[in-house]
């Protein structure tokens, strides 16, 4: 089968969780045999690493990239705003990226144009014009719901009207063509059922986010007592779960257990925080090897207010073994079990006592992380990941 992978931005080296999801597709096919071509969203915020590409991935992929300026323009957010268009989407859309999608439906033919995220919506007329392809979406979000969640989560009136303005722009234009496309892969089953309620009715599979899980995997020495967070610290969830982490929670935790050492790991770590100083905790930033720093430690702290589809980021702790201690947001969209594969946590306190939970029973704690490692196992791994999508679209191709 040959596909056609439009990326939003980067999908490689994979650095977070999005280009993480998008190049275990791209893999993951690539190892079944299938042709992956890939056409990818450049900009300055997410830049093409050349020198970080390797001859092997361009070559099977046939890696290019269109730039397209993503800055926020105060005159076109607010020309968004009074036609009432979604912003986010408007951003994306660029004469170049589309004569460069042209050229490349022109030049070959596709079974299955796969679409990563709603943003590269408006190439769909581009793609009908010139091919055959079904085109696939894949949700890695119900968008609009992050920027539903965090306008709850703003105490400034003015930014909270700005946030609730950009999630119900984006909602009506996630609504308005969710039908556009052949086929929809979800990435989590209650983003699938948000979609089938609000009125979708072509076909729709839930397929999660893989990872290559090795059974013998060496990892790095555990420090005891420590506690970490990882994530990309340019997505505003991210940004916001580690501040009310560090200023509602972490005050708790240090005079309660002043054992505990917490570290903070992430591309995009604002330099007010490299600057900071917080009792027992390290401000890290961007790390070379994020699975190596995963393993050093001994429980993932994840304290997600808002945000939308599956935490990548949990799903890779989990597969090291990690003890993983998240909001009930956090943890949305992996079929873990709070007290058996995950420890569940929504308030300062109960995040405290979560922890003197694992740190009082050892046992309770191993028992914890071999269960969440199984189930990565069993059912994130990149394998059967790949079965379920190339299933799909041999569903939607017949």
């Amino acid at each position: 089968m040959k596909i056609l992978q439009l990326c939003s931005k980067p999908p490689y080296p994979p650095v977070d969780g999005g280009t993480l999801a998008m190049n275990s597709i791209t893999q993951g096919l690539l190892c079944k045999g299938h042709s992956v071509k890939v056409l990818s969203v450049e900009s300055d915020k997410h830049k093409v690493n050349h020198h970080l590409i390797t001859n092997e991935y361009a070559t099977a992929t046939n890696f290019e990239s269109v730039y397209i300026n993503l800055k926020i323009n105060v005159f076109s957010a607010f020309a968004a705003w009074l036609s009432g268009e979604s912003y986010h989407v408007k951003r994306f859309q660029s004469a170049a990226f589309a004569q460069k999608l042209t050229e490349i439906l022109q030049k070959d033919t596709f079974d299955i144009v796969h679409i990563e995220s709603i943003f590269l919506t408006p190439y769909l007329p581009v793609i009908r014009q010139h091919s055959n392809a079904k085109v696939i979406l894949r949700a890695h979000n119900v968008e609009h719901l992050i920027w539903q969640r965090l306008a709850c989560c703003t105490s400034n009136a003015l930014k909270r009207n700005y946030l609730k303005s950009l999630s119900l722009t984006l909602k009506n234009y996630e609504l308005e063509h969710i039908n556009d496309y052949d086929g929809i892969v979800c990435i989590t089953a209650k983003d699938m059922d948000y979609f089938a309620a609000n009125g979708c009715t072509k076909p729709m599979s839930a397929i999660p986010f893989g990872v290559d899980f090795i059974d013998d995997i060496e990892y790095a020495q555990e420090e005891d007592n420590s506690l970490f967070h990882i994530g990309s610290m340019d997505w505003q969830p991210n940004k916001e779960g580690v501040q009310w982490l560090l200023d509602e929670v972490w005050p708790l935790i240090n005079a309660e257990l002043p054992q505990l050492h917490l570290y903070l790991a992430g591309r995009k770590m604002p330099e007010k925080l490299l600057k900071a100083k917080y009792p027992n905790v390290s401000i890290v930033g961007e790390i070379p090897d994020s699975m190596y720093f995963i393993a050093s430690k001994k429980i993932n702290i994840v304290p997600l207010l808002s945000g939308s589809g599956i935490r990548v980021k949990i799903i890779e702790a989990m597969s090291a073994g990690k003890v993983v201690i998240s909001t009930a947001i956090g943890a949305e969209g992996i079929n873990c079990t709070d007290g058996k594969d995950i420890l569940i946590a929504n308030t300062p306190q109960e995040f405290v006592n979560q922890l003197k939970r694992c740190l009082d029973d050892p046992d309770f704690c191993r028992t914890v992380s071999n269960n969440a490692r199984q189930l990565i196992k069993d059912e994130y791994n990149t394998p059967k990941t790949t079965e379920k999508l190339v299933d799909f679209y041999d569903r939607i191709a017949k």
